[in-house]
């Protein structure tokens, strides 16, 4: 390698390619040689799966969204002091991709902050092999992966919305473009995304996003995405704002249920 700071390993397809035809193009970026060179040995025995790229740096990352066409790229959340902006940079870049991030410790702050970033799952350091290879298929069909302490930590999120102070307002209305908005939130859309849907721009959108939150008493794009879950909000622009947390009971534990068991990972369509 030249130019580029990133090791690369392309590697044959076989005759099927794997279960669907394709493989799942994976690049790691981590800072520990013996990480990267674990997860190429865990993924080398998967016949749908292939690490095409490595990266060690910050730096080698952003250089090989521009080099490769992968499916998911599996980033350690030390290869940056701000690992949520990271994330946030990278699928501005390299739209396609789905990010796990890896984490050293459990971190609500940051698991949220990723979450609400636009990644797709976030792993222990410590995770089982067969969990990572389930989590890599999932989050490649654009599922997204949560272990048991993160299932927790959003439903904590949820719980936490239901507390505040109800609003005086009985019913909120929502304008059509607002509604619209808020439809592609929920389908997982980034504000790009929804500003070509919409013919406006990325502020513009931000803006009115910032004017749902204020209607409907939410802070950021994870608590709406939560409360609609719970509530049809979009159904003719008009929405109920979100119930006391002793009113909730009922809707967190379909949640919880929808979630996963305590003991197992899940995946959020």
């Amino acid at each position: 390698m030249t130019s580029i700071p990133v090791s690369v390993e392309m590697t044959e397809r076989p005759p099927d390619g794997g279960s669907n035809g394709q493989f799942i193009r994976v690049v790691v970026a981590d800072t520990q040689a013996i990480f990267r060179a674990g997860l190429r040995k865990i993924f080398a025995v998967e016949d749908d799966i292939r690490v095409v790229g490595q990266a060690e740096t910050l730096t080698q990352t952003l250089a090989a969204s521009k080099r490769f066409s992968a499916d998911v790229l599996i980033l350690e959340a030390d290869l940056t002091p701000n690992p949520a902006d990271v994330v946030s940079e990278l699928l501005r870049q390299w739209p396609g991709v789905r990010i796990v991030v890896v984490t050293t410790e459990p971190n609500q702050e940051l698991t949220l902050d990723l979450f609400r970033r636009g990644a797709h799952g976030v792993v222990s350091r410590e995770v089982e092999p067969e969990l990572l290879v389930d989590c890599v298929r999932k989050v490649s069909k654009g599922d997204s992966w949560l272990d048991s302490q993160a299932t927790q930590w959003v439903l904590e999120a949820y719980r936490t919305q239901g507390t505040r102070p109800p609003t005086t307002r009985s019913k909120v209305q929502l304008t059509p473009k607002e509604s619209l908005i808020v439809t592609c939130v929920t389908q997982g859309m980034k504000n790009k995304e929804i500003a070509v849907r919409v013919g406006t721009t990325e502020q513009v959108v931000k803006n009115y996003l910032r004017k749902v939150y204020d209607k409907l008493g939410v802070a950021d794009r994870l608590e709406l995405a939560l409360y609609c879950l719970n509530n049809r909000v979009v159904e003719r622009g008009i929405v109920t704002p979100p119930a006391p947390a002793h009113t909730s009971p009922g809707n967190g534990a379909a949640l919880a249920a929808s979630a996963g068991s305590p003991q197992n990972p899940c995946k959020v369509s």
